[in-house]
């Protein structure tokens, strides 16, 4: 065994020190006595949040060495190797995590906690996230940060100022923060009426289908001295090529394995099944070990505590939560009937006046066409005025000619050159009187026709006012615009969160000691009930959406194109190829798990 160091003591300055404790989107800051152990600091955050699923997170630390630690709850805070500095800060965070977000993870403020780690964790690349898979990621941050997509207040290059895809992605291809806005959008305007703490639980359900999700990885090795990686999961085991964190190569359950403990850098891992031989593993960093047998001891606790029926706790949280959310989805669903009457009372309000500007053109339009038609008759009238008067000094001439050939023919002409000029006068005078009268027909028959033309233009002139008189009468409430009544009340404000129970919670496991180094996972009595458990089966996302998946594969043949080869990573290619063999997380660890306990250590010995 390493000798132990001893802890750094900070030195005693008062009855009282401060504290500081970072929440990813909150900092809090607490005055905690000097005696105060790390569950009274870890209980006055939860108090503090309103946070009831306690058993999932911790506080992590910078040791005074520079090496990441948990706080342990059992000890006084001032006792641990804390780093010197005015104020002591804790991140507070997830440690352990479920193995299916939308079953296990109730209140929303635990779900918000575990959006944005997990989220944080993707976009600085702790966990990788496939390009395609990393914009539809993004598309559900955005929704939970800006409610429904609305394209008045959408504004261009809104998205592309945030921080939304991995570094990796973005440089791995040619193209520009708008291309890449774009594509979100897309997604983004189909999550509609999705509320924050939907589309948070949305964007969990993908991301806990990532390979390196939930997963902690450790330096280990085998007794060949082979370079591997230990992953501590929610399920169990899982152990990785140095080369490769993606696909483990070989897996144990917690379910099959019933003590673990380490000396120095050994770990030994007793199998359930008797005939099988120990799972022994050398680890790289003594400082580790305590680590990662406390992750093995929280998650084990979690996957017995899982297929037990819920405490009473449990299913008051549950019951609690799906009564808020009925009653949240009510409001909802009051305040979308009332946008959608509101919405229909605009849209009436606009074709009405649409309607009355429609009115007043054809009112313009009729008035134009009643005072052309009073023109045109008053013109009419003129013109058969000046015919009836030409009418009748032509009809007077005619008269006139008449009577001169009647006088010609009485008078006795003397001489013949009298009587020739008697008979040419008379022949010039019936022609003229012949021109006379056809003129004085065709003018009397220019006067009737102007007479008619008159007579149809005042019966227009008539019934264009009756038309008019008649259209106003009929609309004349459209003449002024009423303004519409607001017809509903003011909305009120939804109700806040709900708050959690401000009671010290205490954890269902035991703490840890600090010189544990060994720890039984499965008592003898649990060993043929675990056994004969069935694991629940989960459906692959990707099967579960068919249409998700389609659009997933249309996006990364449409951006294949402006991949840059040489900036793929290491992760990237390895991906490509679980992709082109049809693989995904649960084949994989399906088919890693498959075969007995000391198959597997054996294959494990052999890498």
């Amino acid at each position: 065994m390493r000798s132990k160091m001893p802890p750094f003591r900070r030195k005693k300055s008062g009855k009282s020190f401060p504290v500081k404790v970072c929440t990813l989107d909150a900092e809090l800051e607490f005055s905690l006595e000097w005696r105060s152990t790390g569950r009274d600091l870890f209980d006055l955050v939860c108090r503090t949040i309103g946070l009831r699923e306690t058993w999932y997170f911790g506080l992590q630390y910078e040791d005074a060495k520079g090496f990441i630690s948990w706080l342990k709850l059992d000890k006084k805070v001032q006792d641990q190797c804390i780093s010197q500095q005015p104020t002591t800060p804790f991140m507070f965070l997830a440690k352990f995590y479920p193995e299916d977000v939308a079953e296990e993870l109730v209140q929303e403020v635990t779900q918000h906690l575990f959006f944005l780690q997990v989220k944080q964790a993707i976009l600085s690349m702790d966990i990788y996230c496939p390009p395609e898979a990393s914009v539809l990621l993004a598309s559900y941050a955005v929704q939970a940060k800006y409610g429904d997509y609305d394209e008045v207040s959408y504004r261009p290059g809104m998205l592309a100022s945030e921080d939304l895809l991995p570094q990796r992605v973005i440089d791995q291809y040619q193209m520009t923060p708008e291309m890449w806005e774009d594509r979100i959008k897309i997604w983004y305007a189909d999550h509609r009426g999705m509320s924050r703490d939907e589309a948070e639980m949305e964007y969990l359900k993908i991301a806990q289908d990532l390979d390196m999700y939930g997963v902690n990885y450790f330096p280990i090795s085998n007794k060949k001295e082979t370079d591997l990686w230990l992953g501590v999961t929610a399920l169990g085991l899982n152990i990785y090529e140095k080369e490769n964190k993606l696909a483990p190569k070989t897996t144990f359950t917690w379910s099959e394995i019933r003590h673990i403990s380490f000396d120095d850098k050994k770990f030994v891992i007793k199998p359930v099944e008797k005939t099988s031989p120990n799972f022994v593993f050398f680890s790289q960093k003594v400082r580790m070990n305590k680590l990662i047998l406390d992750l093995c001891i929280g998650n084990h606790d979690l996957f017995m505590r899982r297929r037990k029926p819920d405490s009473m706790e449990v299913q008051q949280m549950k019951a609690q939560a799906k009564e808020e959310k009925s009653r949240r989805q009510i409001e909802r669903n009051k305040l979308a009937r009332e946008k959608q009457l509101r919405e229909a009372a605009e849209r009436e309000k606009a074709a009405m006046e649409q309607r009355l500007l429609q009115y007043q053109e054809e009112i313009r339009l009729a008035n134009e066409a009643l005072r052309r038609s009073e023109e045109t008759a008053d013109l009419l009238a003129e013109k058969s005025r000046v015919a009836e008067e030409e009418a009748m000094l032509l009809s007077q001439k005619a008269s006139e000619a008449e009577q001169e050939i009647t006088r010609i023919r009485l008078n006795n002409m003397k001489t013949e050159e009298e009587k020739v000029h008697l008979e040419r006068k008379t022949r010039e005078a019936e022609l003229l009187t012949e021109r006379l009268v056809q003129e004085s027909e065709r003018r009397a028959a220019e006067a009737e026709k102007l007479k008619d033309e008159l007579l149809r233009a005042r019966i227009a002139e008539k019934e264009a006012k009756e038309k008019l008189l008649e259209f106003l009468s009929r609309n004349a409430y459209t003449a002024t615009i009423t303004p519409v009544p607001n017809i509903f009340p003011s909305t009120q404000v939804l109700p806040s969160d709900l708050q959690a129970d401000l009671q010290t919670l205490q954890l269902d496991t035991e703490p840890l000691p600090t010189d544990l180094t060994s720890y039984d996972l499965i008592a003898d009595g649990d060993v043929d009930q675990l056994s004969l458990e069935i694991e629940k089966e989960r459906v692959d996302y990707w099967e579960k959406s068919k249409h998700l998946q389609e659009q997933l594969r249309e996006l990364r043949t449409e951006i294949e194109v402006m991949k840059v080869g040489e900036k793929q990573c290491e992760l990237d290619q390895l991906h490509e190829e679980q992709v082109r063999l049809g693989e995904n997380k649960y084949s994989t660890l399906k088919k890693v798990k498959s075969g007995s306990t000391k198959a597997r250590v054996a294959f494990f010995e052999e890498l």
